[in-house]
């Protein structure tokens, strides 16, 4: 079955994320058993992007910390996400200068890819473990992008206009993870829905069978990319950190 490191539990989505390869057609923040496979968050916040100012960084500012055991290389992969961030958008990934309370902490246990929602207060871990979430720069921005404050684009409201969620082909007890945001509670930032953003599930995200659990309306659609920010992913994080 193909799957992406972000959708497994700690242990087996390690091994999962261990055994991933870039040839597969999901992801590896795909593999985990967190919420919606790669996220600290809790249950009652809007499914797209966090309304609430507090989760945002004030000035689009996130100190950051890099733990020690990453390699040279994850390094430079990390290095060349923030550059991208700055390059695109107004927010400013800044080393920690050790006083700042509220931080990303970036580490690489073997647990997958994951990350909290927006600024939770004081150190926040962002994992990627080595290789498979460093893999591609688009799941180290995927989960950045979570800390920033956004979560998955299959779970908007209006999703059902876009693509078709097949539940016959999720593995039982997942079927919360493609659960659809309350309209009043979503805040999309003014964007439309995009099938490229590095925010989207895979095809065969959570299969149980191999077979798609999101096809898109579209067709010649490839869902779940982690090349790189779409547009729409940067004119989201633009609006919501108040970019000019």
């Amino acid at each position: 079955m193909d799957t992406n490191p972000e959708e497994l539990g700690e242990y087996a989505q390690g091994e999962a994320v261990a055994k991933w390869s870039p040839e597969m057609d999901t992801n590896p923040e795909e593999l985990g058993e967190y919420a919606q496979g790669d996220i600290l968050f809790p249950a009652n916040t809007a499914r797209n992007g966090l309304k609430a100012a507090a989760t945002h960084w004030e000035k689009g500012i996130v100190p950051y910390e890099i733990g020690p055991s990453f390699s040279p290389q994850d390094r430079a992969m990390i290095d060349d996400a923030i550059a991208e961030y700055h390059k695109r958008t107004c927010v400013k990934w800044v080393p920690r200068k050790g006083t700042e309370p509220d931080y990303v902490y970036f580490t690489n246990s073997n647990t997958g890819c994951w990350s909290s929602v927006g600024r939770i207060g004081g150190r926040q871990e962002l994992n990627l473990q080595s290789p498979g979430c460093l893999t591609k720069k688009g799941t180290v921005e995927h989960e950045m992008m979570h800390a920033l404050g956004f979560l998955h684009e299959q779970n908007r409201w209006e999703r059902d206009k876009h693509v078709t969620v097949n539940y016959n082909n999720i593995q039982d007890g997942r079927q919360n993870n493609f659960e659809k945001a309350k309209k009043q509670e979503t805040d999309a930032q003014g964007v439309s829905y995009d099938y490229h953003s590095i925010m989207h599930y895979s095809e065969n995200a959570f299969s149980r069978n191999g077979q798609p659990t999101i096809v898109p309306k579209s067709k010649g659609v490839k869902l779940g990319q982690r090349d790189k920010l779409s547009d729409k992913d940067v004119k989201k994080i633009r609006h919501m950190y108040k970019c000019h």
